[in-house]
């Protein structure tokens, strides 16, 4: 049976020629660490770390590899941002399109006294900017919000919520797990303070290594969540307050940031092609999929406000059966279910159930895309 991989928004696969064979390299044949060694091998380790600042930097449009900060996801990203910027009595403004990696951390510090709003999207999944405007109050102190919905692929309009952050002088950060790679982000223009990302996905690297590019006003607010050695400062027992240091606690995911490293020039290379590929892939299969009877495509159909990630929900035929049969009978690898965004779901309108989502990458090929189609014809004849 053919393998089609399809489920790009969990991992992209394949990873960037060469990602692995780095990795490989740096533990078979350097295998130091970094800030913690007195010799050859170990400084011209950090020169590499350093080398990978730098391409973020340049990916992203952002000033300063100082405040380029390493997590181990962007996950915890999301969570040092969150919960190192906000007390008692501030408030917090999310989407109601969030992944659990920004809604868990803001619904948590609910308990804790801060107020949290859920401001409401478009059935389509499209910010609703009246009710994202009326959402402000003297407290606010921080908008954290997706760009891509891991869901329906629907990009939010993140640059008109950093205009109108700056006016009011609210911090933006942006989760961008889903669109770092992808489509263009620009640190300045979207006016960020911080921009959180994962290495996994359309970055194409390998799993396990995130980062946070964030403004020096941003990092100044910032409490370290997690606190121990950095092999800088070692005679003080909190932590330095210089950059990045202030937040790289622990040894950092060094086979992770080579990696990367190698998946950030290839990416690079790519330029636009990436994404005019999925674009042209996820089209033809989103006008397949028009063609059959009982099925919702969910999200926005305007290709200026959407990825390549398309979800689906079957009118007659559990969703989970589905994929099921896609995988068991055709090989086709999906992901079903609620994909760690419930408040997405109930926006578009497919909580419980989920959608069966199918999230291509550019190494993906029209014949996949129409064996995908044909699959599902074949399935839904037969139920």
């Amino acid at each position: 049976m053919k393998k089609v991989y399809l489920d790009n928004g969990s991992t992209s696969f394949p990873k960037a020629p060469g990602v692995g064979e780095a990795m490989c390299d740096f533990i078979t044949n350097v295998g130091c660490n970094v800030s913690r060694g007195g010799y050859e091998t170990a400084y011209n380790l950090e020169e590499t770390i350093f080398e990978t600042r730098t391409l973020l930097c340049e990916m992203f449009n952002f000033f300063s590899e100082k405040y380029v900060v390493f997590t181990p996801t962007i996950t915890y990203s999301l969570n040092f941002v969150i919960k190192g910027l906000l007390k008692e009595g501030d408030h917090v403004i999310i989407s109601s399109m969030e992944h659990n990696a920004v809604a868990r951390p803001a619904i948590s510090l609910a308990q804790k006294g801060v107020e949290v709003t859920v401001v409401p999207c478009n059935e389509d999944g499209t910010l609703d900017m009246e009710a994202f405007n009326m959402a402000f109050q003297d407290n606010t102190k921080l908008v954290a919000m997706t760009h891509a919905s891991n869901v329906s692929g629907t990009v939010l309009d993140a640059e008109s919520v950093g205009k109108i952050c700056k006016e009011k002088g609210v911090f933006f950060a942006l989760d961008a797990a889903q669109s770092a790679g992808v489509i263009d982000i620009d640190f300045e223009k979207l006016n960020l303070s911080a921009l959180c990302i994962t290495g996994h996905k359309g970055l194409l690297g390998p799993q396990g290594i995130g980062a946070i590019l964030m403004t020096k006003e941003f990092a100044d607010s910032l409490e370290p969540v997690i606190s121990g050695g950095t092999g800088s400062a070692s005679h003080l027992l909190t932590m330095p307050d210089f950059m990045p240091d202030k937040f790289e606690a622990g040894t950092l995911n060094l086979p992770g940031i080579i990696g990367l490293n190698t998946a950030l020039k290839y990416v690079k290379s790519k330029g636009k092609m990436i994404f005019e590929t999925e674009k042209a892939l996820a089209q033809k299969f989103i006008d397949g999929i028009d063609e059959i009877e009982g099925v919702k495509i969910v999200g926005t159909r305007d290709w200026s406000k959407r990825v390549g990630t398309v979800s689906l929900d079957f009118a007659n035929v559990d969703n989970a059966q589905v994929a099921f049969r896609l995988d068991s009978e055709y090989g086709i690898m999906t992901r079903c279910g609620l994909h760690c965004a419930p408040l997405a779901h109930k926006t578009l309108n497919t909580y419980p159930q989920g959608t069966v989502r199918f999230a291509f990458g550019h190494k993906n090929t029209e014949e996949e895309v129409f064996y995908a189609i044909n699959a599902i014809k074949e399935i839904l004849a037969t139920e």
